[in-house]
């Protein structure tokens, strides 16, 4: 697992380099807006922490090469752009082109690969040792989950009064790692999934990592075949609770947040709020419940 003293010294590390996201009070909910993040997502902490701390023993040439779905390329290009390092990205052809679109002008070289992010991650992981890249992995990096983990600390910092609960969707695992970390001892934290890609609650069920099938609205950033090692035995050691949610309360809290708040988040982000909306997680009365809303690189116009 990952010590609370490697976030805080992630936090450190990165400091000036990321945004402070809002927490917009709604009460009795919380909801964490960092999908205002650079690049769109959670993401761009764990890259820039993984990143500066390889810097610290001297980058390869050749940059750094990262396979995704498209938020953790989005933030490798991002966080590589500002620190004046080349960047190659491998993503599915299935990857929305939105998010293509983007890492080509955050200036990374794109390669398309595969159906799914485990054949695109086959690719990278080849043509990174080729080239001497330095490989980002997406979520299993104790270095990427330690950036993660920093939104937790921020958390802590904007909400002085405390809270007790935080809904957080999970892909591959690395921020929930990350945020169990932070929030140790302090605040509860459980995952959410959509059945149609639920790698966590697959390995849960079965005892340790499995892989897992992919597919539904949410599978462009929670379609991780296989969870990571580091959340599972995170998500193990720290009892975290895991529901799961379905298409049609993704759909909806997607909507409602839109319709509610204005605000326009990837379908993976909405599965945090169904799980409050869908009764598949149900609070107890007055427990503070934060809702983090971590990605928003979508297309926003089928919200209109």
């Amino acid at each position: 697992m990952t010590p609370t003293s490697e976030v805080e010294a992630a936090a450190r590390r990165i400091a000036g380099r990321v945004r402070r996201t809002p927490l917009l009070r709604d009460s009795p909910t919380l909801l964490k807006l960092e999908f205002l993040q650079h690049a769109g997502s959670f993401k761009t902490r764990g890259m820039f922490n993984k990143i500066l701390v390889a810097a610290e023993r001297g980058l390869p040439a050749a940059g750094v090469i990262a396979a995704s779905g498209g938020n953790a390329g989005l933030a490798a290009a991002y966080a590589a752009r500002e620190l004046s390092v080349p960047a190659e990205i491998y993503v599915p052809v299935t990857a929305p082109s939105v998010k293509v679109a983007k890492l080509g002008k955050l200036g990374a070289r794109v390669v398309q690969v595969g159906d799914e992010y485990a054949e695109a991650y086959a690719a990278a992981v080849v043509q990174a040792e080729v080239t001497g890249a330095l490989f980002c992995h997406a979520y299993d990096d104790p270095d990427m989950v330690a950036g993660n983990g920093t939104l937790g600390l921020e958390l802590l910092e904007q909400a002085p009064d405390g809270f007790d609960t935080v809904l957080v969707a999970v892909g591959g695992g690395g921020l929930i790692a990350g945020l169990a970390a932070a929030l140790r001892g302090r605040a509860r934290v459980v995952a959410v999934e959509p059945y149609a890609s639920s790698a966590l609650h697959a390995a849960l069920a079965a005892g340790g990592p499995v892989d897992v099938g992919v597919s539904g609205v949410a599978a462009d950033s929670l379609g991780a075949r296989r969870v990571g090692t580091i959340a599972y035995e995170t998500v193990v050691a720290e009892r975290i609770q895991s529901v799961l949610v379905d298409d049609r309360a993704i759909v909806e809290a997607r909507r409602q947040l839109w319709e509610e708040y204005r605000v326009a988040v990837e379908h993976g982000t909405a599965a945090a709020q169904a799980a409050l909306n869908s009764g598949a997680y149900v609070p107890d009365e007055g427990e503070r419940v934060v809702v983090l809303l971590c990605g928003a690189n979508t297309d926003p116009t089928d919200l209109a």
